[in-house]
Formats: C-alpha cells, sequence, structure tokens
C-alpha cells in the first residue's frame, strides 16, 4: 500500500513538474514575442519578467483548484482581497497578459500540447501584425509646441514661423494656445505633416533660429523627436 502511495505521488510530483515546465517555457516564448513587437514608451523589464511568472502562478491556480468546486470559490474571495492598482498603459499590455494567463490555464490542466500550439500560433500572428506594420496610419502627423513672444504675434506683422512652415510643412493646423508665466509668452500648439520625414530635426532648428521663439518641440507618439 505503501508503495502504491509512493508511486502515485511520483506521478503526481511529475506531472506538477511538467506542467510548470510548459508554463515556465510557454511564458518564456511570450515575453521574447514581447520584447519584439512593443513599440511604445514606457518599456518595462519587470512587465516583462512578470509575463513569464505570470504563466506559471496560472498553472499553479489551476492545478490547486483541480475538480474541487469549493477550491474555486475560495480562491475567489481570497483574491477579491487583493486590490490591484497598478494601471495599464498600453492596450498591448492587456492582450499579453490574457495570453499568459491563458497559456497558463492550459498548462495547469495538463493540456500541453493545447499551450505550446497555441503559444506559437498566435505569437506568430502577433509577430506578423508588429512586423508588417499592419493598419498603422500611412501620414505621420506631428505635435509641435512653440513658446514665443506675445510681441511676435501681432495682427499687421506675418508670424515669424510661418514661412519655415511653409519649406517644411505639407499642411499645419493650429489646435490649442495658452500664456506662459506672467502673460508675455504664449504657446502655441499644432497638428504638422512634414513634407519629409527625415526633416525633423532641420525643421526644430530653424525654428530654434528665430528670436521671438523660446523653445520648440516636436512630438510623434507621445515621445520628443
Amino acid at each position: 500500500m505503501n508503495g502504491l502511495q509512493g508511486f502515485l505521488s511520483e506521478i503526481y510530483i511529475g506531472q506538477v513538474l511538467g506542467s510548470l515546465g510548459v508554463a515556465f517555457f510557454c511564458g518564456f516564448l511570450i515575453s521574447l514575442l514581447y520584447r519584439w513587437s512593443y513599440k511604445g514608451p514606457g518599456y518595462s523589464v519587470t512587465f516583462v519578467h512578470a509575463l513569464v511568472a505570470l504563466s506559471m502562478i496560472t498553472a499553479v491556480v489551476i492545478m490547486v483548484i483541480g475538480n474541487s468546486l469549493a477550491r474555486a470559490f475560495g480562491l475567489v474571495g481570497a483574491m477579491s482581497i487583493i486590490r490591484f492598482r497598478t494601471a495599464i498603459k498600453d492596450t498591448q499590455d492587456i492582450v499579453f497578459i490574457f495570453f499568459a494567463l491563458a497559456v497558463g490555464m492550459a498548462a495547469g490542466v495538463g493540456m500541453a500540447v493545447m499551450a505550446l500550439m497555441s503559444t506559437l500560433l498566435i505569437g506568430a500572428v502577433i509577430l506578423l501584425l508588429a512586423r508588417t506594420n499592419y493598419a498603422s496610419p500611412h501620414r505621420r502627423e506631428y505635435v509641435l509646441q512653440l513658446a514665443l513672444s506675445e510681441d511676435a504675434l501681432s495682427p499687421e506683422a506675418k508670424a515669424p514661423y510661418l514661412p519655415v512652415f511653409e519649406r517644411y510643412c505639407k499642411h499645419c493646423r493650429l489646435i490649442n494656445v495658452r500664456s506662459l508665466g506672467n502673460g508675455n509668452a504664449l504657446e502655441l500648439s499644432f497638428y504638422i505633416h512634414l513634407k519629409d520625414r527625415e526633416s525633423g530635426g532641420a525643421f526644430i532648428r530653424e525654428l530654434g533660429r528665430i528670436p521671438s521663439i523660446h523653445q520648440v518641440n516636436l512630438f510623434y507618439d507621445d515621445e520628443p523627436f
């Protein structure tokens, strides 16, 4: 009897280690995929590490629950005590969190083939979309911020930045005006479309040479040019 219990214990330990191994391998592949496909601001190394751990933790949770409804309700009650306050900045991060959870669940119930195939197929789709820039806009619009003296915008004279705009921009649109400091300076914000995508640096330098302009910022995808 003791021998049978020991044999069953060895089988159970092997199943646990196998499920955790599959979850780790799939989570590692998901983290690599996130590194290769992520293009947004604020890349987080800890988030990449968390994807690997999340797959393994989910597998453990599924193995603990097993076929017990009581355990499932107990786990829901325990998790409801925890308050998650971390804001998810990017939609892609949410996708990868669900990806890691789903793969961890498959590994936890012993569906190793399902976990591996799902990781490879879904990963290939995500990587293909990222590499081909699917659904990205063809027109690159930038946000330009200018801080300049209020005296430079007299109704009688042409705005000093307009000649530079005409040389470098296909079109521009003023979207915001606000007063700076004691009211002697203004901040103007524009949507602009450059004639040449590579001319952003020269565009900024030429605007910076205008005496009445104190500061120039050019942004694309929430990052300074």
